[in-house]
């Protein structure tokens, strides 16, 4: 079972910029694919970014795309999420999590495993 860690997360002025870590543990990680997640309170958690196992395909959510670009260093077993021009609406916290099966989906519930997240918060 991977066991996943978010760090990177913190306070910053619309138009700023942040990285996020994803730090895993456990065998198996290079070989899964990973997202990232994001919730609000009363919200359901929304899907941000998504990479392979390989690092060779990635996805986005169209809110992100052009501002967040999602990385892997499979030899630190760490997936990073870069989020440039951040707006207020990019408030939340951010997960990340590993796909049943390796698949990679846009649905949270049809990841097995996550993090316990890290707070972003935009101010405008």
């Amino acid at each position: 079972q991977v066991q996943l860690v978010e760090s990177g997360g913190g306070l910053v002025q619309a138009g700023g910029s942040l990285r996020l870590s994803c730090a895993a543990s456990g065998r198996g990680f290079s070989s899964d694919a990973c997202g990232w997640f994001r919730q609000v309170p009363g919200k359901e958690r929304e899907f941000v970014a998504a990479i392979s196992g390989s690092g060779g395909r990635t996805y986005y959510a169209d809110s992100v795309k052009g501002r967040f670009t999602i990385s892997r260093d499979n030899a630190k077993n760490t997936v990073y999420l870069q989020m440039n021009s951040l707006k207020p609406e990019d408030t939340a916290v951010y997960y990340c999590a590993t796909p049943y099966y390796s698949t990679i989906s846009y649905a949270a519930k049809n990841y097995r495993s996550w993090g316990q997240g890290t707070q972003v918060t935009v101010s405008s």
